[in-house]
């Protein structure tokens, strides 16, 4: 009996588990697609107050509202941005209240990007507290890429 129990009790869990991340994938969708259609008000409602979003330059840290003060402007005039997800990790702390993820990402003007987050639980439903986009880059271009990113603006690196 105590065997049945302990299994009733573990497909219970994985149940949840497996919810709890469908919940989170979905959140996720609709930020992409809330940026996609310009959509202000449902994006920025997917972030927590104190969420944070980093950019891939590397002077983008901005709060939640540097953020909307930030995208406003484009999402007033019906412009957004479209990353569609190509593949998603989540994971889920033991109580089932915080979730990180990765995702990799299709954008037409930067190509192939990188997501990474944390994703809290709250009244409200999950919501992003941290999303930091990056442009991965291949290990191969990664020195002279650097290089370049080191030189003032118009100026080539010296070569080797």
């Amino acid at each position: 009996m105590l065997h049945k129990v302990a299994l009733l009790f573990l497909g219970f869990a994985i149940g949840t588990a497996n919810a709890c991340e469908e919940h989170v994938s979905i959140v996720l969708d609709n930020f992409h697609k809330a940026a996609s259609e310009a959509h202000g008000g449902k994006y920025f409602d997917l972030l927590t107050e104190e969420a944070v979003f980093i950019g891939t330059d590397a002077s983008e840290r901005w709060s939640k509202k540097e953020f909307e003060a930030f995208a406003k402007p484009y999402f007033d005039q019906g412009k957004g941005w479209t990353y569609t997800s190509t593949s998603r990790h989540i994971y889920l702390s033991q109580d089932q209240q915080t979730a990180w993820f990765d995702e990799m990402l299709d954008n037409e003007n930067y190509g192939v990007c990188r997501g990474t987050g944390v994703l809290v639980k709250t009244e409200g439903g999950w919501k992003i507290a941290q999303y930091h986009l990056v442009i991965p880059v291949p290990n191969e271009l990664a020195k002279n890429l650097v290089e370049q990113i080191r030189q003032p603006s118009g100026q080539t690196p010296d070569k080797e």
